[in-house]
């Protein structure tokens, strides 16, 4: 075998239990041999434990390298070319060739190590997925060498877990070992013991290994009963990998916190922690401890959704990719997460006392500093102010130079401070115009001098940056005679703005109250308060201060409409705000018959308006908040739709087939949607569908069968033929919709958002070809695995075929659609040729998907249509 891997090239791998090589350069005696000298070979030899040392770059200088275990020695030497190859414990035969030198520092250790072995500073231990590494690493600044894992992908980047970051390594000869006399794993240099890195107490075993996980932790274990002896994960360090923990354990006395690094180059200790404190069962939150003192806090964590979010987590949809969860009980009071996709995950504790989300590559607090007078941002507010600064007075980092001859500089060579010590000192000298800190960011360098100093921007930005103090207000007496006429002058003009502003304002509340009168005469709009179906008029600053005045942290989506807020009112209630834009089309009209269709329609599968509000050109629609968002949010994503199994689509199914059989039979009028879709149906907090958005729908007599409009309105891919060309709509248009929308369902995919490789065809005529072939169940969703129920997905995609064919007249009533869906037993006639039926037979299974999503219209033009 061997020669054979000499002879071809052909890369050989051994299970473990083997000692393996990769060779990159080889000589051999014959000479036909070395025209295969630029061949990359992986051969091995056994070897008595489950250790993989792995070698890849040539060098041109001979390196030994000594493994040992168990108190056995294996010294391979790297000869010449010319001379013969003699290998100590292996019988010449099995050595059938000579290699060139390798560079030790290529060698990786496999995911364990055990009694006996050492990891020296040039080996590495991987984890048996090749997620994560361990080894040493040094800091170029200073030279210090320290052992530490980090993502194998990304070596440069973010140390996950370092051992000894207060106690770095000089010494070129360390390695890391289980100690043979007390079991410990220890870091030693010379026969001495430099770091103890594990606390365990159980004494030495030959059945000791220490392991490296694919999830990061470093382990310690007893390999005969596999207990954990030592782990790494209980003795974080600045970072908070999935699985790890933040808390404590009730039990053992034990906490799990995070400790900031001094700065972003030295491991050692920092100012900052990150804890999980809380104060009640009710009240979960993540705590920045400076120096022990309450620094930042999360707010509580929000467990009343499926999607955990904190109060002040900056941007709180970038942890939707998260799994949060806590444990609270009389044993334990922890903190920890889990992610969704295979990204490398971590939550980093900066040496600025921020809390990094490494994932996303962006920052989950909001604060930059916390200077104590404030509570903002998560900030905990400090006791008292120092005298000479104000609220509202920062530190901003700029790129410039003091004048000399006006401050003085003064260096703080401290090891062991960072630039929030800086900050803090400098906060509390009422001289201290700016600080930095030393390249590596520890130290101090401060500059202090008058107020009236001058400091000048460098816009080049070729001198070092500064944190300079800026004041919230500045000036004396002098300046304030000085300023006086002016100030007096501003007053006068802000006094006339306003004045005008008021004026105008008391014009837009009468329009604003004529429009609502015109609403509350037609739609039983009630003004403060909500008598059986009646809705409220909220007033316009009401919305504003629900929305915190339309911020982007609040913003859901946005349709064609316009964009969609979260709120909260006054009284706690969580509402969802429709914000008509001006260029949307959906004017008064639009947004009376939505107000007046939802008032007087009540089913528990239609969306609840709570009221609305007018304000100027301003409409607002005020529903009620659904937590889960809209459908295709699920439905159309690659990583969330794995959350919506088939019993979950099934009962979507169903509550939108009973919310459409409301609307064209039950409810005290006859209404065609006209623009059902998945972004019209809503999802509560127990994924239940309720159907959205009725600002295009309308209102039938019960002896009215159809009509024609000119204004054809509604989403390209799911009006039914008969309405997109000829603007002829009923209770079928809205049948045809239930079919499109059913198989998106069923699929996973858009009507129109995909192509074969030979031609374009919509989800429409790709399922009527898989059922005319047999396959229909090649339809079906890949994530649905084993939820799925197989007749009845076929029997789902059955009735959604008789839904979307072309004549309306062979469509059935939603009625019959409900019948099919729940009765099994029920016989089911053959669908015919469905309406929209794209290009050639299918020739290639093979998709090629498109993220388009087309929103609703209120004027289309379709053409390059061919309708059969």
């Amino acid at each position: 075998m061997v020669h054979d891997c000499i002879s071809h090239g052909t890369p050989i791998y051994f299970q473990p239990r083997h000692l393996t090589f990769l060779w990159p350069w080889f000589l051999v005696p014959s000479a036909a041999a070395y025209a295969f000298a630029t061949l990359t070979v992986v051969c091995s030899i056994p070897y008595s434990r489950g250790t993989h040392v792995h070698a890849a770059t040539p060098t041109s200088d001979p390196v030994p390298f000594l493994y040992s275990s168990r108190g056995f020695s294996y010294l391979f030497g790297f000869p010449s070319a010319a001379a013969p190859m003699t290998w100590l414990g292996v019988s010449p035969s099995q050595m059938m060739f000579s290699f060139y030198s390798i560079k030790q520092q290529n060698f990786l250790l496999s995911n364990d190590m055990n009694i006996g072995d050492e990891l020296n500073r040039t080996s590495q231990l991987v984890s048996p997925g090749s997620n994560f590494t361990l080894g040493f690493f040094t800091n170029p600044d200073s030279n210090y060498t320290y052992l530490g894992i980090w993502y194998t992908s990304d070596e440069q980047s973010t140390k996950v877990w370092v051992a000894n970051p207060s106690t770095p390594i000089t010494s070129n000869s360390s390695s890391i070992m289980i100690d043979p006399d007390t079991g410990k794993l220890i870091i030693a240099s010379g026969g001495i013991t430099v770091v103890n890195i594990s606390d365990n107490q159980s004494g030495a075993s030959p059945n000791l290994t220490a392991t490296l996980e694919d999830t990061g932790d470093f382990q310690l274990k007893n390999e005969i009963d596999d207990r954990i002896l030592w782990r790494s994960f209980d003795y974080p360090t600045n970072v908070l990998l999935p699985g790890m923990k933040l808390g404590s354990d009730l039990r053992t006395g034990r906490n799990w916190s995070l400790t900031s690094w001094l700065s972003n180059e030295i491991p050692d200790l920092g100012a900052f922690s990150l804890n999980w404190e809380p104060v009640g069962e009710d009240s979960q939150r993540l705590v920045i401890r400076r120096r022990g003192q309450p620094y930042w806090t999360s707010g509580d964590l929000n467990n009343q959704t499926q999607t955990f979010e904190f109060m002040n987590v900056n941007n709180p949809f970038s942890l939707y990719q998260y799994n949060l969860s806590y444990v609270y009980n009389n044993e334990e009071r922890s903190f920890s997460y889990h992610r969704f996709n295979d990204v490398r995950p971590m939550w980093i504790l900066t040496a600025d006392g921020r809390v990094f989300n490494g994932g996303e590559s962006m920052h989950l607090s909001f604060h930059e500093f916390c200077y104590g007078y404030d509570s903002g941002n998560g900030c905990v507010a400090g006791s008292n102010l120092t005298q000479c600064r104000n609220e509202d007075d920062k530190f901003s980092l700029m790129n410039g130079d003091f004048t000399p001859n006006e401050v003085e500089s003064s260096y703080d060579d401290n090891s062991s401070i960072s630039i929030s010590d800086c900050m803090v000192s400098c906060w509390n000298d009422c001289s201290c115009l700016g600080f930095t800190t030393a390249s590596n960011g520890s130290g101090c360098n401060i500059w202090t001098g008058p107020k009236s100093a001058k400091f000048t921007v460098n816009p080049q930005g070729n001198s070092v940056q500064k944190y300079v103090f800026v004041a919230a207000s500045k000036g004396n007496d002098s300046k304030i005679l000085i300023w006086a006429p002016v100030v007096a002058g501003i007053f006068l003009v802000l006094f006339c703005c306003g004045l005008v502003w008021y004026l105008k304002k008391i014009k837009l509340k009468r329009e604003d109250e004529k429009q609502l009168l015109e609403l509350m005469d037609s739609s039983n709009t009630k003004r403060g308060g909500r008598k059986g179906s009646d809705l409220v008029v909220f007033s316009f600053a009401d919305i504003v201060t629900a929305t915190n005045d339309f911020t982007e942290v609040n913003k859901l989506g946005q349709g064609g409409f316009g964009p969609v807020y979260k709120g909260k009112l006054s009284d706690g209630r969580e509402i969802a705000i429709k914000r008509l834009s001006r260029t949307s089309g959906q004017g008064l009209m639009e947004f009376k018959n939505e107000l007046i269709l939802i008032a007087k329609l009540q089913h528990t599968n239609l969306v609840r308006v709570l009221g609305c509000c007018i304000h100027g050109e301003e409409k607002m629609l005020i529903y009620e908040y659904m937590p889960n968002k809209s459908l295709d949010f699920f439905l159309f994503d690659e990583t969330r739709k794995a959350l919506l199994d088939w019993p979950k689509r099934w009962n979507i199914i169903e509550g939108i087939a009973q919310g459409l059989l409301y609307l064209h039979k039950y409810s005290r009028m006859r209404v065609i949607h006209r623009d059902l879709k998945a972004s019209n149906v809503l999802l509560d907090e127990n994924m239940n569908p309720k159907i959205a958005d009725f600002g295009m729908a309308r209102i039938f007599k019960q002896d009215e069968t159809e009509a024609m409009t000119k204004r054809v309105v509604g989403t390209y891919g799911y009006m039914s033929p008969e309405y997109a060309m000829d603007g002829t709509f009923s209770v079928k248009s809205d049948v045809f919709s239930f079919g499109v929308l059913t198989l998106e369902i069923v699929s996973g995919r858009r009507n129109m958002s995909f192509s074969y490789l030979d031609r374009t065809v919509n989800l429409i005529g790709y399922a009527w070809e898989l059922w005319q072939q047999g396959d229909a169940l090649h339809l079906q969703d890949q994530t649905l695995g084993d939820s799925c129920v197989v007749h009845q997905l076929l029997r789902t995609i059955h009735v959604a075929l008789l839904c979307v064919q072309e004549n309306a007249v062979d469509r059935p009533e939603m009625s019959d659609v409900t019948s099919m869906l729940g009765n099994d037993t029920m016989l089911l006639p053959v669908p015919k040729r469905p309406a929209f039926f794209f290009g050639r037979s299918v020739s290639n299974p093979t998709l090629v998907e498109d993220k388009t999503d087309g929103g609703s219209v209120n004027n289309i033009t379709i053409t390059q249509m061919e309708a059969r």
